[in-house]
């Protein structure tokens, strides 16, 4: 899908391409091309002059070949971005390219973006502009913008695993713990382990891309300060990711102890009803062993309820201390 955006009026609009006679009647400063076919990389060829490499979306790339100006004035920068979905979070490779230079191009540059799937920063970059004019004046703000939606995401983010982990602390501190609650918050515990993993991972490759930009000049002295701001909102990330590990730390061991004290519980009824039998067993032996002249014979009849009573009495007895001592609660 090729899409193509330009300013009218301080507002961004979005137009999507079906031809090359398409990309000659507007003068964009935003290019997106989202899982391009061979024919729209040959339109883009064609009109921009710009190839398209095979590997431009290879993950295995070398992290120093991921942000780079070439001689001719063209910046290439390979960002991560996440897609915070509660099934499968996981993130998207985004190679951007800013064109500077072109003849074809009746702006200030333009910015290539390509990727395989949509990615929620973009729409959402997209629903600013539309609403908010004079947001974005050439393709450098787009570029800004885009990563500095990409912060405020991985916020908004972390806001819902606080929320998601508020639910989890209720359940897990209630005191009534079965195992089934602790299954249910061991496992949204770990995925909101993931998640703020992710989330660290993505502010970082954010972080780097900024620093990138700033430091290769080419940014306006307005754009280099919200580059400053940008970096700034990404530090104060990184503590709030540091607390939410923490948090979830010390949830994952309080869950744990709770799943260890249901299971010592188990343990315990055995070990009472063990101890509990042993003095039975133990009257049953004796009495029960085919004994020349048996101890019991003078009770005739008697014999067998009495020896029943006494083991009865030797398992009422333990089991009353055990209460009284209160290991039976």
């Amino acid at each position: 899908m090729l899409n193509i955006f330009t300013l009218a009026n301080g507002r961004l609009f979005q137009e999507e391409i079906e031809s090359l006679e398409d990309l000659s009647r507007f003068s964009p400063i935003w290019v997106d091309l989202e899982s391009p076919t061979p024919e729209e990389k040959r339109w883009v060829k064609q009109y921009y002059g710009l190839s398209i490499p095979d590997d431009v979306m290879d993950e295995d790339i070398e992290e120093s070949a991921r942000f780079y100006a070439e001689d001719n004035g063209d910046v290439h920068i390979r960002g991560d971005f996440l897609i915070a979905d509660n099934d499968e979070p996981h993130t998207v490779r985004v190679a951007f390219i800013l064109n500077m230079t072109n003849p074809n191009l009746r702006s200030k540059g333009v910015l290539f973006s390509i990727h395989d799937e949509d990615v929620p920063v973009f729409r959402l970059l997209r629903m600013r502009a539309r609403r908010a004019p004079g947001l974005l004046e050439d393709a450098k703000d787009v570029l800004l913008k885009l990563f500095d939606a990409d912060a405020e995401y991985s916020a908004d983010t972390l806001e819902g695993i606080y929320d998601d982990l508020d639910k989890v602390s209720k359940k897990v501190l209630s005191g009534n713990v079965t195992d089934a609650i602790a299954g249910e918050a061991l496992a949204a515990i770990a995925r909101h382990e993931d998640m703020s993993g992710r989330i660290r991972r993505n502010v970082m490759d954010t972080r780097r891309a900024v620093s990138f930009m700033m430091r290769s000049k080419m940014l306006s002295t307005e754009q280099f300060e919200e580059a400053r701001q940008i970096l700034r909102d990404i530090d104060s990330l990184d503590s709030h990711t540091a607390f939410l590990f923490d948090k979830i730390n010390f949830l994952m061991d309080a869950t744990v102890g709770f799943i260890n004290i249901n299971q010592n519980k188990i343990i315990k009824i055995f070990s009472v009803a063990s101890v509990a039998l042993l003095p039975p067993t133990l009257v049953a032996s004796v009495y029960g062993m085919n004994l020349k002249f048996p101890e019991l014979e003078f009770l005739g009849g008697w014999s067998y309820p009495y020896t029943v009573a006494m083991m009865v009495a030797s398992a009422l007895v333990p089991m009353w201390y055990f209460y009284k001592r209160g290991w039976l609660r």
